[in-house]
């Protein structure tokens, strides 16, 4: 059950974008951590930049379509600047698609 969630959560992840960046945050390497409990669900992540001005609406984005979500009752988002992102957390694909290889 907790893979199919995963897979879910990932899936539901792969739908959220920075509005400036054409490549969803997942790719990005904005997730650092996700822990599911039940049907209660943490997601650690962080912005490509602390002073993101669309952060609120990330996380808001991410929120409401992990609990959306069959089986999960409440999505908690922690935004964390330690480690700070770089580009190297990207995946191929997404620094495929931004060219930086």
């Amino acid at each position: 059950m907790s893979d199919l969630m995963r897979d879910n959560i990932e899936a539901a992840l792969r739908t959220v974008f920075d509005p400036e960046i054409p490549v969803n945050i997942f790719d990005l390497g904005l997730v650092y951590e996700i822990k599911i409990d039940g049907g209660k669900i943490k997601i650690t992540m962080t912005l490509t930049a602390p002073a993101c001005p669309v952060a609120g609406d990330i996380v808001a984005d991410v929120q409401q379509k992990v609990e959306a979500l069959e089986g999960v009752v409440d999505c908690h988002v922690q935004l964390t600047f330690d480690p700070p992102w770089t580009k190297d957390m990207m995946t191929e694909e997404a620094k495929l698609e931004l060219g930086f290889l």
